[in-house]
């Protein structure tokens, strides 16, 4: 099994421990140590790191498996390293906020479903590179959500049309609305902060010890000076203090990225000191003006709360005006106070990685190739051989669109198919298994070829239109 060490600037973080394979052995071994650094590798004695999701300026994200829980259920563990040479109490007064921190994870994650549970959090001391030293690192577990960010979304198909992008804001304002409600900000919401599972629910991401929560309870009302560049508005930029229309702003930010495939700092004319987005898109007037609402820059002129924005979506009848999008119609305004019941576009697919789209192809070029000379081999009939080929491919397919065949069926199907006509040299059609092989790996790459061809072609006219 392969294990990897969160030690900062670890010279080789893989690990690869035989024993560990052993699902026993895992379960009940008391420690693992990273064979080039030492650092403890089984966090809490329980969370293995398997991949590294992403680092930063203030600690990084990894994909990891619980071994306490059956099934060796998946999980996120952020790491989260003060910087700086801190005296002890500084770092006790980053462990308290940390804590606190945690504590209102803990809350938003259990009491909504579209916030990541948080499973656990705890420090980590060791033995520096330092002779004499120690090292104090923060780890948060939180729940995995197995799906795309917008903005791995936003890659792969291009602009969103005015009906996904309502669906984005709907979601997230009620998101919003919860957080807000707790006297919590989040600070930094942008594409690659909200999640669609593969089910197409949509989560908000990044509660992370990283920020500081900005919570009425704590009484930190100030921003940490900890932003996405271009998401966000003048009061948070300058160090002041930040409001719910703080997030309302970057929301709307993000939409309009999304809306124009276009970079946050491009649609943004300093000169004016005004967003340049409408005159790229087509989509409701009544939409652009509340999103142009969200984006004023005084804090006291755009929405004062989720709810407010909520209330302007519902108070008439919103239609999508984009071309060749289905109309969507939000219900009359709901009583204050109450959740309202909006009607919503089934869930979308999440979009395909080029790595997906191309093993797809390669998939059904080399099962499409074995299907064909098992059935010629059978038929002897070209014409019926490629029907009936035509059909079994075209459904294989569909499967994989629908998502009911990835991963690993995609290497198991042609597995099986192989064998079988390796076995029965009948179905082989008088070939020799290496030409069989040959032909398949053959109808493979035309079939990547065309694919890359094809997706090359889209992408530069999504460009030009």
């Amino acid at each position: 099994m392969e294990v990897y060490c969160t030690r900062p600037r670890c010279p080789r973080p893989q690990n690869y421990f035989a024993d560990l394979d052993d699902i026993t052995t895992l379960k009940t071994t008391q420690q693992k140590y990273c064979t080039t650094c030492g650092m403890p590798l089984l966090l809490d004695g329980r969370y293995v790191t398997t991949k590294l999701l992403g680092r930063g300026g203030f600690g990084a994200a990894f994909l990891a498996r619980d071994r306490r829980i059956p099934g060796m259920r998946q999980c996120v563990v952020k790491q989260f390293q003060p910087v700086g040479n801190l005296t002890s109490t500084q770092l006790q007064q980053a462990q308290i906020m940390f804590e606190r921190e945690a504590d209102v994870l803990a809350q938003l994650g259990n009491d909504h479903e579209q916030i990541p549970d948080l499973f656990a959090f705890f420090p980590v001391i060791i033995n520096s590179s330092q002779s004499g030293q120690e090292d104090q690192f923060f780890y948060l577990v939180q729940e995995y959500i197995d799906g795309q960010n917008l903005e791995e979304e936003l890659v792969e198909q291009g602009k969103f049309s005015e009906q996904q992008v309502l669906e984005v804001l709907q979601e997230i304002l009620k998101v919003l609305r919860f957080v807000h409600e707790r006297g919590i900000i989040h600070r930094d919401i942008k594409p690659s902060n909200i999640m669609r599972r593969r089910d197409g629910k949509l989560f908000l991401l990044d509660f992370g010890a990283v920020k500081q929560v900005t919570n009425v309870a704590l009484g930190a009302a100030s921003s940490t000076g900890i932003y996405s560049m271009g998401f966000a508005p003048p009061e948070q930029m300058t160090g002041g203090q930040v409001f719910p229309s703080t997030d309302l702003y970057a929301l709307a930010v993000t939409l309009i990225t999304l809306l124009t495939n276009q970079e946050a700092i491009q649609l943004f004319d300093a000169y004016s000191n005004q967003w340049k987005w409408r005159e790229q898109v087509n989509i409701n007037p009544r939409l652009a003006e509340i999103l142009d609402k969200m984006l004023l820059p005084a804090a006291n002129q755009r929405f004062q709360s989720a709810q407010e924005v909520l209330d302007a979506l519902y108070s008439q009848p919103l239609a999508a005006t984009q071309i060749n999008s289905p109309s969507v119609t939000l219900p009359p305004q709901s009583p204050k106070g109450s959740n309202p019941v909006v009607s919503q576009r089934p869930p979308t697919q999440p979009a395909f990685s080029i790595v997906e789209l191309l093993g797809g192809a390669a998939f059904s070029g080399f099962e499409g190739a074995l299907i064909a000379i098992a059935l010629f081999s059978i038929v002897k009939e070209p014409i019926v051989t490629f029907s009936i080929a035509s059909v079994i491919l075209g459904i294989l397919i569909f499967a994989q669109t629908r998502r009911w065949i990835e991963k690993f069926d995609l290497l198991i199907i042609p597995t099986i198919t192989f064998a079988i006509i390796f076995f029965l040299p009948l179905l082989q059609g008088g070939r020799g298994i290496q030409e069989v092989i040959l032909l398949s790996v053959l109808a493979a790459l035309v079939a990547i070829s065309i694919t890359a061809i094809f997706r090359l072609i889209y992408k530069l006219l999504s460009l030009l239109l």
